[in-house]
């Protein structure tokens, strides 16, 4: 074992601190990665402060990892000391279920392990994430990093970039298809990018007309304003898939319309309230409304390999450790160009 430094709350009412914890010794196949950059995901917030009822405190967050590796086990083969790697939203599964067999450890069915908030299968206790000097991972739920990619904005990918990318690889987005990405937020930006670069149409649907300039930066060909009762019914069956990242209660109705006789649309952003869902607008054309769930490891590793090939990665702002909670704050007002990065240089050598 060893000492190691983050960032922890003991409550829901409290702010995030300096704690100290332990840190198992790399095993065979284990990777312990010095953490340089880790991402702030809206998630960290949520389980932070307790908004979805499911927290475990004390509650160290962060699954948006990027680091050198400083030590490897014995069976490792992956990575040496040295290498750059990254490690996302899981650290384990159960390896043996059938969606573990196919490489969707994200849907394990007898229960993945978070990177934080969940039970430590290995060490005991929980685990505790990336806002924190360093993390000992098992070499199978760890992820190359591309070299020619910014290691500092890569860090969002590792949630945001599997989140988007999964389901458009799932639906087979591609050349020809006209695609929707509703929100410009942490997922929405990635949406819109990566949907651009599998050669689809993308239009992105938002609230804030000012966001058009940059909607059409990022990759979306036209942006179109989802308060506008006109211009939603313009889109009317137009859509061959729609990605929605909204994580507060919206109009789900408006965009199933825009979609054609068997499109999909999937729903990436949580809203802590049921979305209404007009059945009739579901039957009368074969539509589907569904949702997807981060990604597996392989296919991660292929997001990872995708931006590479693209120059893909997170538009983001760097901030301090100690700055965390304003820039909660400042997410909780949507108040980010799209992505808060932690230089863990910043980090304090002691609790």
């Amino acid at each position: 074992m060893f000492t190691c430094v983050g960032y922890a709350t003991e409550a829901a009412d409290q702010p995030l601190r300096p704690f100290s914890f332990e840190r198992r010794d790399p095993g065979p196949r284990d990777v312990r990665i010095d953490i340089q950059y880790c991402g702030v995901c809206h998630s960290d917030l949520h389980q932070a402060r307790n908004e979805w009822q499911n927290t475990l405190y004390p509650c160290l967050p962060g699954h948006e990892i990027v680091g050198r590796v400083s030590a490897v086990g014995s069976a490792v083969t992956k990575f040496k000391v040295g290498d750059f790697a990254g490690v996302g939203c899981l650290v384990d599964s159960c390896r043996n279920c059938p969606s573990c067999a196919e490489g969707l450890e994200n849907y394990c069915e007898k229960g993945q392990t978070f990177t934080y908030n969940s039970e430590d299968k290995v060490s005991g206790g929980l685990t505790f994430g990336g806002y924190s000097q360093a993390v000992v991972v098992d070499e199978g739920f760890t992820l190359k990093i591309p070299a020619n990619l910014d290691l500092k904005a890569v860090a969002p990918l590792l949630c945001a970039g599997i989140t988007t990318f999964s389901p458009l690889k799932h639906w087979k987005v591609g050349p020809g298809q006209r695609v929707g990405v509703v929100g410009l937020g942490g997922l929405g930006h990635m949406g819109v990018k990566l949907a651009h670069a599998m050669g689809a149409r993308v239009a992105l649907f938002t609230t804030s007309p000012n966001k058009a300039e940059d909607a059409r930066r990022l990759g979306a060909e036209e942006v179109i304003v989802s308060r506008d009762p006109a211009a939603m019914a313009a889109q009317a069956g137009s859509f061959d898939f729609i990605l929605d990242t909204v994580a507060a209660e919206h109009d789900i109705n408006a965009l199933l319309n825009c979609l054609k006789r068997d499109a999909t649309l999937c729903q990436v952003g949580a809203p802590d309230k049921p979305l209404s869902t007009n059945v009739f607008g579901l039957i009368f054309k074969r539509r589907n409304f569904a949702g997807s769930l981060i990604g597996g490891i392989a296919e991660t590793q292929e997001m990872l390999d995708f931006c590479g090939q693209h120059g893909i990665t997170a538009d983001i702002e760097m901030i301090r450790m100690e700055e965390i909670e304003t820039a909660f704050d400042r997410m909780q007002r949507s108040d980010v160009k799209y992505r808060f990065v932690i230089d863990m240089a910043s980090m304090p050598a002691a609790a």
